[in-house]
């Protein structure tokens, strides 16, 4: 098993709103600066961008009532990277879920940045959609 950590927010509006504003994959650019920086091109089932480390192709779960945002990322070199992504339900508001998984090799430097990564797409995500 891999090592792995979960990072979440706390979002001050309803949990089905934050996941209907940004469930499609075009609008993970408005967050998730990993790919603020590159276009964002469908490509059949999968979406095409330029990662921060080279070319990515993306697998993104499909639209659902249950707040999950799944996705697969393949990197240029084959390597498939699960990364599980849950909107819930957290009172009137909603809880946006990240688990990050340490890949093989990984530093405990890298892991902890790639943490802080997500933590800062996260308070990103925060202020887009909180009002």
């Amino acid at each position: 098993m891999r090592e792995s950590q979960t990072i979440s927010i706390a979002i001050n509006a309803d949990w089905k709103e934050v996941y209907e504003s940004i469930w499609r994959p075009q609008d993970f650019q408005k967050w998730a600066s990993g790919l603020s920086q590159s276009d964002l091109t469908p490509d059949d089932d999968r979406w095409k961008a330029e990662g921060p480390e080279g070319p990515i192709t993306i697998r993104f779960t499909a639209h659902n009532v249950y707040g999950v945002m799944d996705h697969y990322v393949y990197t240029d070199d084959g390597t498939e990277v699960y990364v599980p992504m849950r909107v819930v339900q957290n009172d009137e508001g909603a809880e946006v879920q990240f688990t990050l998984f340490r890949l093989p090799g990984m530093s405990d430097a890298k892991f902890q940045e790639d943490a802080e990564w997500v933590a800062r797409d996260f308070l990103a995500l925060k202020k887009l959609v909180e009002k």
